[in-house]
């Protein structure tokens, strides 16, 4: 009998150690996601190429490209992520991946002109040792009624 109760009390600081992890990864890639729209505002291209994988994609109403075309574009305001306003957001951690997604309304320069576009954008981040590197950006047109499902 003392042998079932103490594989359930493993069982439980287990579960409970994973949720707080898996917790804090949330908490953690969240603040990431919310930091990352104000260093596209503030063009702070060390801060956002310490965040995006070398290896990763950008999907945009007008193309994709990969972390370097992205981190240039953004440098030389040929898109000027001026504020992003968040109006919703969801998250999923899976193992090493977290998948962040968030309704916004982007007010943005492009090409000289100012757009105020309503999004969802989804973001895939991996963890890489101990830190969270952003795998993917996608940005999806849609009405500013739509709500994402959590």
């Amino acid at each position: 009998m003392k042998i079932k109760h103490l594989i359930i009390v493993f069982f439980l600081l287990g579960t409970s150690f994973s949720f707080a992890q898996s917790t804090k990864d949330e908490e953690t890639v969240l603040q990431l996601s919310k930091d990352k729209w104000q260093w596209m505002a503030d063009k702070n291209i060390d801060k956002l190429k310490d965040l995006f994988d070398a290896k990763a994609k950008f999907v945009h109403m007008s193309g994709t490209w990969k972390t370097d075309e992205e981190l240039e574009i953004i440098k030389t305001g040929s898109i000027w992520y001026k504020e992003a306003q968040v109006h919703d957001t969801a998250i999923e951690i899976s193992g090493e991946t977290a998948i962040v997604w968030n309704r916004i309304t982007l007010i943005a320069m492009v090409r000289g002109t100012e757009a105020k576009t309503e999004f969802t954008v989804t973001e895939v981040y991996q963890k890489q040792k101990k830190d969270w590197k952003m795998l993917a950006l996608t940005f999806s047109s849609v009405r500013d009624t739509h709500q994402i499902k959590k």
